[in-house]
C-alpha cells in the first residue's frame, strides 16, 4: 500500500516500500483503460534541477507518481515530517521489475543512450530478463522529425513499458511533452541505467549503497561529475534546510 505524498524543494514525492511500488507498476502496466501513465524517480541533483527551473518542477509534478532516489531526497522528508518507507530508484526497481514476469506476457522497449550503449544494453536486457520481450529499442539523440519516427516505432510495437534513458532533465522534458502521442500504458524515466546494461558503468558496493554514499563511487568512475557531486549535494542541503526553516 502506498503512503502519502511530501513535497521536497517543491517536488510531489510519493511515499512507498519497493515491493509496493512494484505492485503498483503491474496493476498500470495491465489497467485496461490503457492510459499512459508516467513514473519519474528523484535524487537530489534532479531537485536541485526543479529548483533552479520552475519549468522543470511543472513537468516533474506533472507525472502520475515522482518516488525518491537517495539518501539526500529521505533526510530531506525527515525534515517535513516524514520517514520515507524506502529508497526506490529506477537502478534497482526495473530490474526487480522485469525479472518477473507479467501476467500475460510483458513488452518493453528501450529508448536512450548513444547508438552503442543502447545496442549493448539490449543485447545485456535480454539475456538478463527472458521472461519478457524486448520488442525494440533506439538510441536518444532525437531530433523533432526523428522524434515522431520513433513514437510511431514504439506504439506499433505495443509495449506495456517503455523505459527512457536520456538524464535529467531531458528524459523526463521527452516524456511529458510525447506523452499524449504514446500508447503504452506505462513509461518510466531511467537515468544512467543503460549505461549499466551496456557495461559502461558498474555499481557501488552493497556496503556503500547502505549508507547512502553511492555517489562516492560514480564520482570515483565519472570525474566529470565533480560539480553535480561536489557542490550540487552541499547546495541540496542549504536548500532542504531554507525550506524546512520557511515551515509554518
Amino acid at each position: 500500500m502506498l503512503g502519502g505524498r511530501v513535497s521536497v524543494l517543491g517536488v510531489a514525492i510519493t511515499d512507498a516500500m519497493q515491493a509496493d511500488a512494484l505492485r503498483l507498476f503491474e496493476r498500470l502496466m495491465l489497467a485496461e483503460d490503457r492510459r499512459t501513465r508516467v513514473v519519474f524517480f528523484a535524487n537530489a541533483h534532479t531537485l536541485n534541477l526543479a529548483w533552479e527551473d520552475r519549468s522543470y518542477r511543472t513537468v516533474l509534478n506533472s507525472a502520475d507518481y515522482v518516488f525518491g532516489d537517495g539518501t539526500g531526497v529521505r533526510w530531506a522528508a525527515r525534515l517535513r515530517g516524514v520517514r520515507l518507507r524506502d529508497n526506490v530508484n529506477g537502478t534497482d526497481a526495473v530490474p526487480t521489475l522485469l525479472g518477473q514476469p507479467l501476467p500475460g506476457g510483458g513488452r518493453y522497449f528501450l529508448l536512450g543512450a548513444r547508438p552503442d550503449a543502447i545496442t549493448a544494453a539490449a543485447a545485456q536486457a535480454q539475456q538478463l530478463f527472458p521472461d519478457w520481450q524486448l520488442v525494440g529499442h533506439h538510441h536518444g539523440y532525437l531530433e523533432p522529425a526523428l522524434t515522431s519516427q520513433v513514437i510511431e516505432q514504439i506504439n506499433a510495437s505495443r509495449p506495456h513499458l517503455l523505459l527512457v534513458g536520456m538524464g535529467n532533465p531531458l528524459q523526463e522534458r521527452w516524456l511529458m511533452a510525447a506523452r499524449a502521442q504514446l500508447k503504452v500504458p506505462l513509461c518510466m524515466g531511467t537515468g544512467g541505467l543503460f549505461e549499466y546494461w551496456a557495461g559502461n558503468l558498474d555499481r557501488a558496493p552493497a556496503w556503500l549503497r547502505r549508507r547512502g554514499l553511492e555517489w562516492l563511487h560514480i564520482l570515483r568512475r565519472q570525474p566529470h561529475k565533480l560539480r553535480r557531486y561536489g557542490l550540487g549535494n552541499p547546495m541540496f542541503l542549504s536548500r532542504m534546510l531554507r525550506e524546512r526553516l520557511q515551515l509554518p
